[in-house]
């Protein structure tokens, strides 16, 4: 597994962490969920900044989730497709270095392994919406 995969997926651990306990300091959250899951420093380093950019920026993603999460209000979504959602959204939102097509891909990924049967399609719908909406997804380019 790729480091940023690794990243992403404890990412998604510590989101999910989070949001259950109710824990609303990201970082004193982090420090919690750090004893009892081991990575090397620089899966640590981008996993810290997904889950910190998502606390930072979480009103506005889950406007955007909620938006582009047609006939779903937030509370009736799993906390595993939520937080998937929040985590590629913020990647969407912060991180033009990594294309809006590896960042859906990578969230339709750890969906199957984490998520339902329907996560994957969801959580691709859903992300290939708010991607439209933020003006970075990819024009295909036509074959000359």
């Amino acid at each position: 597994m790729g480091t940023r995969r690794e990243a992403r997926e404890l990412a998604l651990q510590a989101l999910y962490q989070l949001d259950v306990t109710g824990e609303g300091d990201a970082s004193r959250g982090l420090a919690v969920f750090w004893t009892h899951f081991e990575a090397p420093d620089d899966v640590r380093i981008f996993a810290r900044e997904l889950v910190q950019g998502v606390a930072e920026h979480r009103e506005r993603i889950d406007t955007l989730v909620g938006e582009s999460a047609e006939h779903w209000r937030l509370p009736r979504l799993s906390r595993v497709d939520l937080n998937l959602l929040r985590l590629a959204t913020f990647e969407l939102l912060a991180r033009p270095d990594i294309p809006a097509s590896v960042t859906i891909n990578e969230a339709i990924e750890i969906a199957r392994r984490f998520g339902s049967d329907d996560s994957a399609a969801f959580v691709n719908g859903v992300l290939d919406h708010i991607a439209q909406v933020l003006g970075v997804k990819e024009k295909h380019r036509s074959a000359e």
